[in-house]
């Protein structure tokens, strides 16, 4: 049994409803409980809410979701800062394939709140990290992946890939490490990295703890309050990922 406070949805549409169904199938079934499940998007007339108004098909999940109408960045702004006041939290994240960099996207604001009067910015991975896709996005993320196929959408990327069929030897949060030592070795001090790694928890449902991500924020603020830094933020599954650097400029003079 995996207990959860909060369970947030990122998206109400076509994966978001999947995630919702297979959630309700994990607490059927005794694998999963939680006090909350919040499906945030921006329609108010999204899927999961036709589907928790219509006819029930006896997925209890589709009864307890909660939709939340707003945009993602906004959400999570006042979702995080109320979680990071809370004592303890047992939260967890669904994230959308589709999503932004969500969990960046706070960090930077955080940093940029935390630190009014110095530089925050989104800086480039200098090095290419050792994986066979990448894709630098015009926002500054860096999308990496070591498919270099078309993976099944609902693939919870067993021991064994069902593309090629052979053992998956690879996962991405040692590899995003290894970048980082790479990085170091070079002579750039890269701190970090803060990974959120979304794995398969019940029913085909990916997730990362919200901890993770209050963890990530106190990494960020360690490493900046004595001047300079640079933190590579990593969300992840085993396969593929999205990166970006966060930079902190120096402290300015008195």
């Amino acid at each position: 049994m995996q207990r959860y406070g909060t369970v947030v949805v990122v998206g109400g549409g076509c994966y978001g409803s999947y995630y919702v169904r297979q959630l309700g199938r994990a607490v059927k079934a005794g694998a999963v409980e939680y006090d909350r499940l919040l499906v945030v998007d921006r329609d108010a007339d999204c899927r999961v809410a036709s589907e928790i108004a219509g006819p029930h098909d006896g997925t209890e999940a589709a009864r307890d979701a909660e939709v939340v109408v707003s945009e993602w960045s906004d959400f999570f702004g006042a979702y995080f800062d109320s979680a990071s006041r809370a004592q303890s939290i047992t939260d967890a994240i669904v994230p959308s394939p589709l999503m932004p960099h969500l969990m960046y996207q706070w960090l930077f604001d955080r940093a940029r709140e935390r630190w009014p009067d110095r530089v925050v910015e989104t800086r480039p991975l200098d090095g290419a990290p050792p994986m066979p896709w990448q894709f630098r996005a015009d926002d500054g993320t860096h999308y990496v992946s070591y498919a270099t196929w078309t993976c099944p959408i609902n693939c919870v990327e067993p021991a064994t890939c069902p593309h090629t069929r052979g053992p998956r030897s690879w996962s991405m949060p040692p590899g995003v490490k290894d970048y980082v030592r790479a990085e170091r070795e070079r002579g750039r001090e890269l701190a970090g990295p803060a990974i959120f790694h979304c794995t398969h928890r019940a029913y085909g449902v990916g997730m990362f703890d919200t901890a993770d991500v209050l963890a990530a924020d106190r990494l960020v603020e360690d490493a900046g309050t004595e001047g300079a830094a640079e933190v590579l933020i990593g969300t992840v599954s085993h396969c593929h990922g999205a990166l970006n650097v966060l930079g902190i400029g120096a402290k300015k003079a008195k």
